[in-house]
């Protein structure tokens, strides 16, 4: 028999070397991990054999078996699923094809969290928990269909050898050679207690071979076909990792039965943690679909829309054929009646979450919100649901509001509801956009996810209100009644530039700048800064803007109009000199000067930072009065 040595991909040697020195201080998660596979390859298999029963060759009455030898202290997981032939043993034991798991290994390894968290699971490599108690790991698999066992051994120290096997049946045997500290998982006893709490739920049995006889450990049928009233919190809890193959507990449990024309079951997860690949296009979802019991597919897409994607379970119907496959799923009219099902059931445990979970419905916003508004734009049927629920910061305090409750606190004569939106909060806070609005204790929303550019524009209003960016266009902010020390203030025009000196600056700016700009016009939006970029009424919003940029949808940034206060003390400066003499050589380096900070405040990219720098350099040296 030749074997044939290899290495292990770069990925996964580090995950090994995590695994064993420092991810789980309970070794038990091992046999959940291990037990999971196996489960979810009869899940394989019986879906297989729908098209093709040959393969089961006989040997339907799915099991995973535990055999122990506590003399050679070994132990053996082994089942008759689906089984692998060598290249599904090199792909699936020596690489690692989850986009995700790069980020989830630095994750770990720069966390200074305690390490004792059940994070294997999530990206589907369970099966290296094993090197946790073994010293060495043996994998002997027969490929449903084919004639051909191979075995897979390594010690989990950078190489594996795969070599030619014999093996009666399919399936898929893995035999640990437990390290002496851990010779108790040879203990029947043991066993019996961690697939009592952590596989009860698996829907098969898990059978511990013995000499006086089998023992099945676990319930062995599906937790979804349970009634609610017998399945415990921790049974619901540990069918959700199992499933989702997640680490934290869900954060909302749903467990119903749907009758009437269309009859299936939802037992369906929100959970509490993001995962790490929420975000990746090669992600797929944890919502599996049974027919009667018999698994389907996983991560079926039209069994929910996309912005709900972090939802994962089961959906077992009793009206989908069970010959149904993957490629008819897309046009069948039962499965488009389950999808708007389950969508409206998690709207509205939504919905009651936020009026009687505030703060757990917050921070389920604050790891999902943007994922959810994507459906703001992708699902017009439910988008007015989502904006009744949907979370916002807003210039009003640190907390979050709804769109509901900023519409209660719009000023007297204010028409819309104001939003500027960026990649940071604190930065947008500062934004000198938003002056004008804090001088007339106008509320502004402070969006921060890209998401939020695009459903905008296709939602348009929120209570025949109309949504506006403080970056673009007029303010208005003169319709709106503010405080009257505010009032005050700003009917003072002393303190301002003479309409003549600013009208002679606005000119000479012009000239300066030309085609670099769009317009330069005086600011109702400023109080303090001098000047800032705002957009045309009809064009483009900043943000929006930059966005397509950086992903090659348009060429270059379209010219800003540049607002300037003619109550700062610079502008009246450059205002006085403008008056006197139009020409004046500080006036155009000036009026390039306060371009480029516009810049900088919107967090832009200076096109010739060496001339911004010279001439800084210029107006430090010689001043405005020079």
């Amino acid at each position: 028999m030749t074997e044939e040595k290899m290495r292990f991909e770069a990925e996964v040697s580090r995950l090994l070397d995590i695994v064993v020195h420092s991810l789980y201080s309970n070794k038990d998660i091992f046999l959940r991990e291990l037990i999971s596979n196996a489960s979810d390859a009869c899940d394989k298999l019986r879906y297989e054999a729908i098209a093709n029963p040959d393969l089961l060759a006989g040997d339907a009455d799915f099991k995973v078996r535990l055999l122990t030898d506590d003399v050679r202290n070994v132990l053996t997981i082994a089942d008759n699923g689906i089984g692998m032939n060598k290249d599904d043993l090199i792909d699936n034991l020596g690489t690692i094809a989850n986009s995700g798991t790069a980020k989830f290994l630095d994750a770990v390894a720069k966390s200074d969290a305690p390490k004792d968290v059940d994070l294997i699971g999530q990206f589907g490599v369970g099966f290296y928990s094993a090197f946790m108690v073994a010293g060495k790991v043996d994998v002997v698999s027969k490929k449903a269909g084919e004639d051909q066992a191979w075995k897979w051994s390594s010690d989990g120290k950078g190489e594996y050898t795969i070599a030619e096997a014999e093996m009666e049946g399919h399936g898929t045997q893995i035999t640990l050679h437990l390290t002496d500290e851990y010779k108790e998982f040879t203990d029947e006893h043991r066993l019996k207690h961690i697939v009592k709490t952590y596989s009860d739920h698996i829907g098969i049995p898990v059978v511990l071979m013995k000499g006086d006889g089998d023992e099945t450990l676990n319930e062995a049928s599906a937790l979804w076909t349970r009634p609610k009233s017998e399945i415990t919190e921790e049974q619901y809890k540990e069918f959700y990792k199992h499933n989702s193959h997640a680490f934290d507990d869900p954060w909302k449990t749903i467990h119903y039965r749907a009758e009437g024309a269309i009859e299936y079951t939802g037992l369906l997860y929100l959970p509490t943690m993001r995962p790490f690949d929420l975000y990746e296009p090669q992600r797929k979802g944890h919502l599996k679909l049974y027919v009667r019991k018999v698994f389907i597919t996983e991560g079926a897409d039209d069994l929910l829309p996309p912005w709900l994607r972090f939802v994962s379970g089961v959906v077992d119907s009793q009206d989908l054929p069970l010959n149904v496959s993957r490629e008819m799923l897309q046009h069948n009219p039962v499965l488009t009646k389950i999808k708007n099902g389950l969508t409206k059931k998690i709207l509205s445990e939504l919905e009651t979450a936020a009026k009687k979970d505030a703060e757990g419905f917050e921070t389920f916003w604050e790891n999902f919100g943007a994922v959810v508004k994507e459906g703001l734009y992708e699902d017009p049927s439910n988008r007015d649901r989502i904006l009744k629920i949907a979370k916002f910061r807003s210039t009003k305090d640190d907390g979050w509001t709804t769109l509901a409750d900023y519409v209660e606190r719009m000023k007297d004569g204010q028409k819309a509801i104001y939003y500027i939106s960026g990649e940071d909060i604190e930065a947008l806070k500062r934004s000198p956009q938003l002056e004008g609005f804090a001088a007339k204790g106008i509320e502004v929303l402070l969006l921060t996810d890209p998401v939020d550019e695009f459903w905008l524009p296709s939602v348009g209003q929120f209570d025949e209100k109309d949504f506006k960016s403080v970056t673009r266009g007029g303010a208005d902010l003169n319709d709106v009644k503010a405080d009257d020390k505010d009032d005050a203030k700003d009917d003072k025009k002393d303190d301002a530039a003479s309409d003549a000196s600013l009208d002679a600056l606005i000119a000479s700016i012009k000239i300066a700048l030309g085609d670099g700009i769009k317009d330069v016009r005086e600011s109702d939006r400023l109080t303090s800064s001098a000047c800032c970029l705002i957009a045309d009424e009809t064009g483009m919003d900043l943000r929006m803007e930059r966005l397509m940029k950086q992903h090659n949808r348009v060429d270059q940034i379209s010219p800003r109009i540049l607002e300037i206060n003619a109550k700062h003390s610079l502008i009246k400066k450059l205002s006085d000199i403008a008056i006197k003499d139009a020409k004046a050589p500080i006036l155009n380096d000036a009026a390039l000067l306060l371009l480029d900070q516009a810049r900088i405040l919107e967090g832009e990219a200076l096109p010739d930072p060496v001339n911004f720098a010279r001439r800084l350099d210029l107006i430090m040296e010689k001043g405005l009065g020079a």
